[in-house]
């Protein structure tokens, strides 16, 4: 009897034993398992942040609208490349008249929208039509008031006519907003999208998947998508508005990267590259940071005193010391990497403040004995800079030229505004000296020569003093309409020429973006379009 309840309580002990090593097995599998599930995550899930939401994710609006995040969902007929060279995107080709007014696109055959809706000529067409509703929204685009005609000629052939030719219209092709494709799912029942849309459905790789305003955004690989395929399968935008909480976000490893212009300082930057703990990239030069002087200021209208000022600065060392190295001083006013900037002849200006001092002798402005300011006619060489309160780079170089002008007898007052005010003031030609950078790709050149002639944007009340004002502006409206290349890189490279010879648009240096990020992710690249997002090629380890 003894016997029989010992072994009755040896198997009870190894029956529990049994019991409490499975347990424990299928805990460790368990761990196991879910520590493997959230490295996949890892590595499926690409986190970064950024300083604003998203906005509604409307394909023909702008602000709030993020222009990385409309880039992610919504495609374009062309593509903007390195060194400007436009690939066909959603159309497979096109054809141009030969008086340049005529474009017809041969679209790409088997897109799907993120619904599994068609991508077709009609709703290229409707597209067209939605922004043509509202054509003072988008007439900052050339060729948006230009259209005369909007026709589908066969489902995969779409007909665009202009009034006139005009050459940059594949150029404003590529640009991230408003000529984008919105499914018909996403189109409000009287088809003006300018109010809103239903919901975001586009062409791209993403597909917007959650959302919380001002806290997040995911989106989600489109696997349905007609190109290459992202390697991630997940983007989260984390929306953290100050620079300092995103710098420790990164560093405590809550995200994968920090990527943009002004997202973080230049000195933050240079601090994480020296640590050597993650990767860092540097872009090419996507704008130019300008001085812009007003000639129509009696101080400014001699180009002596222009060139004078320009002679009077140490560029290099301005540039390197308030940017840490990060940005190139800059020889030319716009980029030579973009479409017709590389044969300016224009010499660039050295620092010498012996010829600055000569050139205003010259221009009969002395300085008196024992005095600090320059005079003529009665009058000090004074002017006013005006920069962007909130832009640390903009305020740490107008306090450079204050000092080092200081030297030559000028007088430079400084004034710092918030932006409205700025371009309110340069539009109104409201200013002596003031702070600009241009567009950069794919808007340049073509936008940014528009905006020099064109009334109401500052530039062209800016260089009324200019001798030969009329053909430089007449030279502006025959290159935009030139539909012969040779003639079209002639024009471009006198146009530039003049501008900078003038000396009324002073070229500071090139502006860059930065973006750095953890061992584990790789393959990142910028893209040549200043405002097209960077995913689709990122791998995360």
């Amino acid at each position: 009897m003894l016997s029989i309840r010992r072994s009755r309580k040896h198997i009870l002990l190894i029956t529990v034993f049994l019991l409490i090593l499975s347990t424990f097995l299928f805990g460790c599998t368990n761990e196991t398992k879910q520590e493997s599930d959230s490295k996949q995550k890892q590595k499926d899930t690409l986190t970064f942040a950024w300083p604003r939401d998203i906005g509604e994710m409307n394909p023909h609006v702008y602000n709030p609208s993020q222009l990385f995040a409309q880039s992610m969902v919504y495609e374009s007929l062309v593509s903007y490349q390195d060194g400007g060279e436009l690939k066909p995107q959603l159309a497979e080709s096109w054809d141009i008249s030969k008086d340049g007014k005529e474009y017809t696109f041969h679209l790409r055959q088997g897109v799907k929208f993120s619904d599994g809706t068609s991508f077709n000529a009609d709703i290229v067409k409707k597209n067209f039509d939605a922004i043509l509703k509202n054509v003072a929204l988008h007439s900052w685009l050339r060729f948006i008031p230009k259209i005369d005609q909007t026709k589908v000629i066969d489902k995969h052939t779409f007909q665009l006519t202009l009034t006139e030719p005009y050459y940059a219209t594949i150029q404003e092709l590529a640009v991230v907003r408003p000529v984008r494709f919105l499914g018909e799912a996403g189109f409000p029942k009287n088809g003006d999208t300018s109010k809103g849309i239903e919901k975001s459905v586009g062409t791209g790789p993403w597909v917007l998947d959650e959302y919380k305003a001002d806290e997040y955004a995911t989106f989600k690989r489109n696997e349905n998508y007609w190109g290459e395929l992202p390697k991630v399968k997940k983007i989260k935008v984390k929306i953290i508005p100050d620079a300092e909480t995103r710098v420790l976000a990164f560093e405590k490893g809550d995200l994968d990267l920090i990527y943009g212009e002004g997202v973080i300082s230049l000195d933050t930057f240079k601090q994480l590259e020296s640590t050597g703990n993650y990767e860092t990239s540097v872009s090419e030069p996507v704008a130019t940071r300008q001085l812009v002087m007003n000639t129509k200021k009696e101080q400014l209208s001699d180009v002596r005193v222009r060139q004078a000022l320009q002679y009077g600065f140490n560029k290099q060392a301005m540039v390197d010391g308030i940017t840490s190295g990060l940005e190139d001083k800059a020889d030319y006013i716009l980029p030579t990497n973009f479409p017709y900037t590389s044969n300016i002849k224009a010499q660039p200006i050295d620092y010498d403040v012996e010829k600055a001092k000569a050139l205003l002798d010259e221009a009969g402005w002395k300085l008196p004995k024992g005095k600090n300011v320059r005079e003529k006619d009665g009058k000090l060489l004074e002017v006013e800079l005006m920069y962007d309160s909130a832009e640390s780079i903009q305020k740490a170089m107008a306090e450079t030229l204050q000092a080092e002008w200081a030297a030559l007898g000028v007088k430079l007052n400084i004034v710092g505004v918030e932006l409205p005010v700025q371009v309110q003031r340069f539009k109104g030609n409201d200013f002596d000296l003031n702070f600009f950078s241009n567009y950069g790709a794919p808007y340049d050149p073509h936008i940014f020569v528009n905006v020099v002639g064109s009334e109401g944007f500052g530039f062209k009340e800016a260089i009324s003093s200019y001798p030969k004002k009329e053909e430089l502006l007449q030279q502006i409206a025959d290159v935009l309409k030139s539909t012969d290349e040779k003639e079209r890189q002639k024009l471009y490279s006198s146009i530039l020429t003049s501008l900078q010879e003038q000396g009324s648009i002073v070229p500071i240096s090139y502006v860059k973006k930065v973006a750095v990020y953890q061992k584990n992710v790789s393959n990142f690249t910028f893209p040549a379009n200043r405002d097209e997002h960077p995913f689709t090629g990122i791998s995360i380890e």
